[in-house]
Order: structure tokens, then sequence, then C-alpha cells
């Protein structure tokens, strides 16, 4: 298994790539090719050329959830793929992905419409897990299952508070256990890795990659979050995007926690 950051808040020292506060991942494992989010704006597809990336051979884009930091990208993918004569076989994303979102500052939703999307695309709205093969899942709406994730909403959908339900991740099943791939955790990575080892009938989980919504978090979430992550003994550790550095300093003690950057090769 490999994973190509092309999208990170940050950058590696002596890595020219560009960055951007969002993310988006090139996943290749056996003879599958995932891009999984897509950023805010292009620079994953500059960044992809930069690392000599081919996203036009990509066969799956999955899209953890509908804010725009995730799914800005989609109109530039829309853009690159007009002139492909072929196009990933499926976009896969949750229920709600295609809500109008909006705070303070405006509108934060996917940018581009279900509409759009299918002029080009094979579309696949999933609640449920839905496995790509015998090894990736796509766990589909994370069920809420503590007291202390998935508790604050992210500003407004329609007339209600905005809790991002479709928010979702990967599991990939490797023989040395399970690779947790997460865009922005608005459900809890607890709550995403009970649920996987459930869906995927395992109790090792290995690494986890991705966003962990912690950036805001209160100290007694940051606390639980950590006292879970030491048990799960992980080999490998990369919080990035919406994690924050409080509580990547926490993490540091909790598991090996490893920088994350655009251009950053990952392999297991």
């Amino acid at each position: 298994m490999k994973i190509t950051v092309l999208v990170d808040n940050n950058t590696i020292t002596d890595k020219y790539f560009y960055a951007e506060p969002a993310l988006s991942l090139f996943i290749e494992v056996k003879a599958k090719k995932i891009l999984f989010d897509t950023g805010y704006s292009d620079i994953f597809i500059k960044n992809a050329i930069k690392s000599e990336t081919d996203i036009s051979s990509v066969d799956y884009v999955i899209l953890s959830h509908g804010h725009d930091d995730h799914s800005g990208g989609l109109k530039y993918l829309t853009d690159f793929y007009k002139n492909k004569k072929n196009s990933p076989s499926l976009i896969i994303a949750g229920q709600e992905f295609f809500n109008k979102r909006y705070d303070s500052t405006g509108e934060f939703g996917c940018p581009v419409s279900k509409k759009e999307l299918e002029k080009i695309f094979e579309l696949k709205i999933s609640p449920e897990p839905l496995w790509i093969d015998d090894d990736i899942v796509f766990l589909g709406k994370i069920p809420n299952e503590n007291d202390f994730e998935h508790q604050s909403p992210c500003g407004i959908s329609g007339n209600y508070p905005d809790y991002v339900n479709e928010d979702s991740a990967i599991a990939v099943k490797l023989p040395q256990g399970l690779v947790i791939v997460s865009g922005c955790a608005h459900a809890g990575i607890v709550n995403i890795c009970e649920y996987a080892k459930r869906v995927c009938h395992t109790e090792k989980i290995i690494s986890i990659i991705g966003g962990l919504h912690l950036h805001n978090a209160d100290k007694p979430v940051i606390q639980k979050t950590c006292e879970y992550i030491k048990n799960l003994q992980l080999d490998s550790l990369y919080a990035c995007h919406c994690t924050g550095l409080k509580a990547k300093c926490s993490l540091n003690s909790a598991a090996n926690l490893q920088e994350v950057g655009s251009g950053l090769i990952i392999e297991f």
C-alpha cells in the first residue's frame, strides 16, 4: 500500500510542493488507485504533476465529506477529465454530501452540484459500508457511540445545526492489520476506528492517516482521544490537516507520530 499526500496544510522540508488548509491523498492498494478528497483548489493536480502521480489513472474518487476544503478541487477535477477519454469509474460519497453549508463567513459546502458531476462521472451515494474489493471499504455513515465525539455542529445546513453526518473514512485491510484513512474525522476518530474494526472483523489497527478534527477540541476530548489511541498500539500515526498543534503534542506521547505534508509518500 502506498499513499502520496497531494495536499495538506503543511509541506515537507526540502520537498517543494504547494500547501493549503485542506486535504487530498492518492492511495494505491494492489491494482486499485484512489483519489481521496480533492483539497480546496487545483493544487492537488499541480502537486500530482510535480510528484509524477498519474491522477488520470484513478479508479475511484472517494470523498470524506462535503466541506469545500475536501471537495473544492472537484471543479478542477471535472475540468481535468473533460479533455480525457476516460474518467474514474466511480465517485463515492455519503448521503448528505451535497447539502448546502453556511457559517459566519458564508457558504462552504461542495461547489459542484450532483448534476454537474453526473455529466462526467458515475456517482454512488452510500450511507452503508461500500466494499471496493476484499481489502478496501468506504465506511459510510459512522455511528456515534461515545459521549465526547461528534458533539459540536459545524455551521448550519438548511435551518438546522450541521453535524456533518455524512463524514466517513476508508479502512484498508493489510496482513498486519487495518490502515484508517480519515478526512477530518468530524464523526470522531474513536467512532471511526471502532466502526472500522466491526465492519472489517478485526481488532488490529496499525496506522491512521488524516485529519482528526481536534484543533479546537477541549482538553478532556484530547485526553480521551489520546488514551484510546495509546491503547491501539499503532505502528504509526500520521495526524495532519485539522488535528491542531496542541493535540499533536499530546498524541506524540500516545503513538509514533509522524510528520505530514504535501509531497510525503507513505508505504506499508
